[in-house]
């Protein structure tokens, strides 16, 4: 009997990350084959092929290929240098948008994670629910595509993912695990390397369908401690926890508009409404931190990050805004569209071991206006109240 808990897991894979982020950030490179690795020299480069377009994957180019065997075969193909710092940034705002939906995320590397949705699908709709709005997000907010599987456990859903890319969803439900694994080729079984799958191809072992057959003691046999492994794969069973990591290190929130705006008071009225979320997340969590973020990203996806560490830590929403409205009149390129606002916090303690600070009477107000804020939104919803200066302006009446 399968014991997968009823979870909702989900693998989150971004498609041709790299390759993917260059094309966005030059256009030119849309639809062509763009290699990220090592400089090919015209064939005779050293290195390897880091990541590569699906374009380029048409021509027989994939990860870890050496480079000169990569031009060999697509000698007309854009080679390009990696750009650590500009994926990094992305991954780290990508992860953010998971952190949306769910504190237990399990990053596997830059571009992929588990996510645990079981307990967010009150608030999110079902699985598959929370795989499209994720989907949605990243498209909007980072302008490149993610595949996701949604199944019951970890290792179903890394081979859902894998099935339907590049903008793939691929959904598993409990009572169709073995319809689904038994077609499936012996390569998807984790843990079976080439000298693994020769083995078992050896013995008539081609689908995972046939390995389900083989009875748990001749497994022993054959595989030693591998055995009981493969035959739980076989059947689809993993419990292994999606492991979170370590707490969260910042709070942000982020506004994509749905048309590039460059009206000020409606950018402005945006950031006050990112730190009246941001500062209400801090204070539910009884966090406070020390350095407060603004990010603008304009119209053609260029993109600039700010910052400003306080004296002392914060959850003012009021204090919160102050900073970013400070920092977006600094770097704002007036008369330039915007695509999307955020605002963010970083630099976090406990608010009960926080140095208390003496407040002036204005603070003391800002903070009596969040506690009031709070209570009602705790009560009735975050909809229920927001502060008039982050709400677009009543047109008047028609006369």
């Amino acid at each position: 009997m399968l014991n997968n808990m009823n979870r909702v897991i989900l693998h989150v894979d971004m498609d041709a990350f790299f390759a993917s982020v260059e094309q966005r950030e030059h256009p030119e490179f849309r639809g062509k084959p763009v290699i990220v690795g090592a400089d090919p020299k015209e064939g005779k480069g050293r290195g390897v092929v880091s990541t590569c377009s699906y374009e380029a994957r048409a021509f027989g180019v994939h990860s870890a290929l050496p480079i000169s065997t990569a031009y060999q075969r697509c000698p007309q193909g854009i080679y390009v240098r990696p750009n650590g710092k500009l994926y990094s940034q992305i991954s780290k705002e990508m992860f953010q948008i998971f952190y949306e939906f769910t504190d237990a995320v399990e990053p596997l590397s830059i571009d992929e994670a588990f996510l645990d949705v079981t307990g967010s699908q009150k608030l999110f709709g079902s699985g598959p629910d929370i795989a499209r709005l994720i989907k949605k997000r990243i498209r909007e907010k980072e302008g490149i595509t993610a595949s996701v599987g949604v199944a019951p456990n970890k290792y179903l859903a890394k081979i859902a993912s894998d099935l339907e890319k590049p903008d793939g969803l691929v959904v598993v439900p409990e009572d169709r695990i073995l319809e689904f694994l038994f077609p499936l080729d012996i390569a998807r079984l984790w843990g079976a390397g080439k000298h693994t799958q020769d083995k078992l191809r050896k013995l008539g072992i081609n689908t995972i369908g046939d390995l389900a057959r083989f009875p748990l003691n001749i497994l022993n046999e054959k595989f030693g401690k591998m055995g009981k492994h493969f035959y739980n794969l076989a059947h689809g069973i993993d419990n292994r926890p999606v492991k979170a990591g370590e707490g969260v290190k910042s709070v942000s929130n982020e506004h994509t508009f749905s048309k590039d705006t460059a009206d000020q008071d409606k950018l402005k009225q945006t950031l006050l409404y990112l730190s009246d979320k941001t500062g209400y997340r801090l204070r539910k969590k009884s966090l406070k931190g020390k350095t407060i973020h603004l990010k603008l990203r304009y119209g053609n996806f260029k993109t600039i990050t700010r910052n400003k560490t306080l004296m002392s830590a914060t959850d003012s929403t009021q204090r919160i805004f102050s900073i970013v409205e400070s920092l977006f009149e600094q770097n704002y390129q007036s008369g330039r569209p915007v695509r999307l606002l955020g605002v963010g916090i970083s630099g976090f303690m406990d608010s009960a071991s926080n140095q208390l600070s003496l407040f002036d009477e204005q603070s003391e107000k800002s903070e009596k206006l969040d506690q009031v804020q709070d209570l009602l939104s705790n009560r009735f919803g975050r909809k229920i109240i927001a502060r008039a200066e982050s709400l677009p302006p009543v047109s008047p009446p028609k006369k």
